[in-house]
């Protein structure tokens, strides 16, 4: 018998009671049949919509959200703003529903009060005080023509206003912190900038801290951070394009760029990367620039982020574009090559001989921070005949008791390490450094008194994580954090063979990264023949009066920095 006809016959015995004619179907099915329990289902379905069409549209109407008919499959709003100002109120009030926050007063104007007006904003976002005394009280208080375009003309004192057309633009403006004005018999609404977001002052940048140079950084106001990078170049070329980003969170950014620096084939591949991103929310440049990589298969970061406006400067004067998003206290900068992390701001404040040992110091700490535990391994484990005698016995003597092999020691203290780095930065405050102090020396020397470590697996781990240290950005030592583990793990494997293999893996993949067409490796990656200008802020930094030359990702024919001593003369 077909499934179909033994439903629709035992439901029309029972039609008048479709609990007991369902009950009926199942007890048929569990003792005629073996279909499964996902065949019950569709058939207890299917009996539903056949014996009550209604029922199915009742509970899609239910699950659906209520407002779902005023938004688009992307989350904007339907519907342009109606003459009829009423409708304006109930469109408002429908699409804001439960929205306790926000404030709406509904006044009339004129001298026979024949204007209806309808003001909205968001409690908390606004400035009241600003939003009073050059809009609210001009209307109330003066009289003008009863043409309306005399409240635009006359009345109001607000300098940075706009008339808008659609509901999209008007509840967009009322959830960014600014204040719409319906009027009455107007197809347009009156847009009023009043932002008063509550945010911190600027402070001191605790993660780039320099010695010399300036002390503020960004904050997580967009105002506020493009305004600390204009303060710097007061140029008219430099660019601000300020567009959304997120179908819900609708976040502020803005791309800022020197005109006449900035290679113009990068900039639209930055634009056309920003404009098709499409998802809920974006709320931090670190989440922004997870989606904007092409490559997320390396561990090495492709795009610059800091927290100090004169590092974002001098970015842009190389013709560089900086990415500056709402809520964020960091800025993007694009396109990177591998050398701009291990610039510190104040290198171009102090003399060129200290900057260029310093800088050596830190490309050194960069092998270090990845090969030390892995190169130790290797020795330790496959050569030890490769050590002076002496050192090898005071080797075997640190390592006398230890009861684990040596890759399992170097583990064992490298991952006790991280969590303790880990627990250190989670902690509030002082008690974060102080955990990773204390910590770190009661677990070291505990571990060596217990015979878990040797002393020498002990000094490796600090020395390896003071080279990371000195490393001037964090996100790149994060990925020398992971390369540690690599070679590690092939040393463990291959000894020497496997410590010589993982490094040449990791330039290899260095030399093919690359970031909007500029290799990640420049510029020991250049053209055969010609010698990059990139070499005058390498690892050797010249003195600020030979870097003539601005490097190769600036737009040519406006690489030259300043003049050369011929033109002074």
């Amino acid at each position: 018998m077909h499934w179909n006809f033994a439903v629709s016959a035992i439901c029309s015995k029972y039609e008048q009671n479709s609990t007991a004619s369902l009950s009926v179907v199942y007890l048929f099915f569990i003792i005629y049949s073996k279909s499964t329990v996902g065949q019950l289902h569709n058939l207890k379905f299917q009996y539903i919509i056949n014996s009550n069409p209604t029922y199915y549209l009742q509970k899609r109407k239910e699950g659906k959200n209520s407002m779902d008919h005023f938004h688009t499959k992307t989350h904007k709003l339907k519907g342009s703003i109606s003459p009829n100002i009423q409708e304006n109120i109930k469109y408002t009030k429908k699409v804001m529903q439960n929205c306790n926050d926000l404030v709406q007063k509904q006044f009339k104007i004129g001298i026979n009060h024949e204007i209806s007006l309808y003001i909205v904003y968001m409690d908390g976002l606004v400035d009241t005080e600003m939003l009073q005394e050059s809009v609210i009280r001009p209307l109330l208080q003066d009289s003008f023509p009863q043409e309306r375009t005399a409240i635009d003309q006359y009345v109001i004192e607000s300098a940075d206003w706009k008339w808008i057309n659609t509901m999209e633009d008007a509840m967009t403006a009322i959830l960014s912190g600014n204040t719409v004005l319906f009027l009455d018999k107007e197809a347009r609404a009156i847009l009023f900038s009043s932002k008063s977001f509550p945010t911190r002052g600027v402070q001191n940048a605790d993660q780039e801290v320099a010695i010399v140079g300036p002390k503020d950084s960004f904050t997580e106001s967009l105002r506020t951070n493009t305004a600390l990078i204009r303060r710097r170049i007061r140029d008219t070329r430099l660019k601000v394009i300020q567009k959304q980003i997120g179908t819900r969170s609708k976040t502020d950014y803005a791309l800022m760029y020197i005109d006449d620096l900035v290679q113009i084939d990068i900039l639209n591949k930055i634009k056309k990367q920003m404009d098709k991103i499409c998802v809920d929310g974006i709320f931090d440049n670190g989440m922004l620039q997870q989606y904007l990589e092409k490559d997320s298969r390396t561990p090495f970061p492709l795009y610059q982020l800091t927290q100090r406006p004169d590092k974002v400067a001098s970015s842009i004067m190389e013709g560089r574009i900086a990415v500056v998003l709402d809520n964020s206290p960091m800025v993007l900068l694009l396109p990177v090559t591998l050398n701009v992390f291990f610039q510190a701001s104040d290198d171009y404040y102090n003399r060129w001989e200290i900057t260029t040992f310093v800088r050596i110091l830190r490309y050194m700490a960069a092998i270090i921070s990845i090969g030390l535990p892995g190169f130790y391994v290797a020795i330790a484990g496959f050569h030890p005949e490769v050590l002076p005698t002496p050192f090898l016995l005071a080797l075997i003597s640190a390592r006398e008791g230890v009861p684990f092999p040596v890759i399992v020691e170097v583990l064992l203290m490298e991952l006790s390490f991280e969590l303790l780095r880990e627990a250190g930065i989670r902690l509030p405050g002082q008690l974060g450094g102080t955990m990773g102090v204390v910590g770190g020396l009661i677990v070291g020397q505990a571990a060596v008194d217990a015979h878990l470590v040797s002393t020498i697996v002990v000094i490796v781990v600090a020395l390896t994580a003071i080279a990371t240290f000195s490393i001037p950005n964090e996100l790149f030592t994060s990925a020398f954090r992971l390369m540690k583990f690599f070679l590690i793990m092939m040393c463990a494997f291959w000894g020497l063979y496997g410590f010589f293999l993982g490094f040449l893996a990791i330039f290899i993949h260095l030399f093919y990264l690359e970031n909007y067409g500029v290799p990640y490796a420049h510029p020991m990656v250049e053209e055969k023949g010609k010698l990059s200008t990139a070499f005058q802020d390498f690892m050797v930094r010249y003195p600020l009066k030979r870097m003539k030359y601005r490097p190769e990702f600036t737009k040519e024919g406006a690489r030259v920095r300043q003049k050369e001593e011929q033109d002074e003369k």
